[in-house]
């Protein structure tokens, strides 16, 4: 069973007891969090399609950790003119298990 989620303006493709890093969220470690923007529901073969989302169906998931993701380099260049920038940028991110789908 899985189901398409939306969790913070993006969407996830979500089993049970599966971790995934969202944009961070605003919630305490070990607290449960439930998310109704369901968007699709796959039960074993038997999908259910919402318009957007499906009426009543939830995704239950427990908050793991709050971490920062890995550096990314912005680097700006035009060549010939002496012009040349660099920038770092670190995404904060919150780990998540799925613990529940309830269709």
């Amino acid at each position: 069973m899985y189901a398409i989620v939306e969790i913070a303006g993006q969407q996830f493709k979500v089993q049970k007891d599966q971790k995934i890093f969202v944009h961070r969220l605003e919630a305490e470690v070990g607290q449960k969090i439930d998310f109704d923007q369901v968007l699709l529901v796959d039960n074993g073969g038997k999908v259910k399609i919402g318009a957007p989302a499906i009426k009543g169906a939830k995704v239950t998931a427990e908050v793991n950790e709050h971490l920062k993701g890995d550096k990314v380099i912005v680097f700006r260049k035009k060549r010939r003119k002496g012009y040349a920038k660099k920038n770092g940028h670190r995404q904060y991110f919150t780990a998540i298990t799925i613990s529940d789908i309830k269709a």
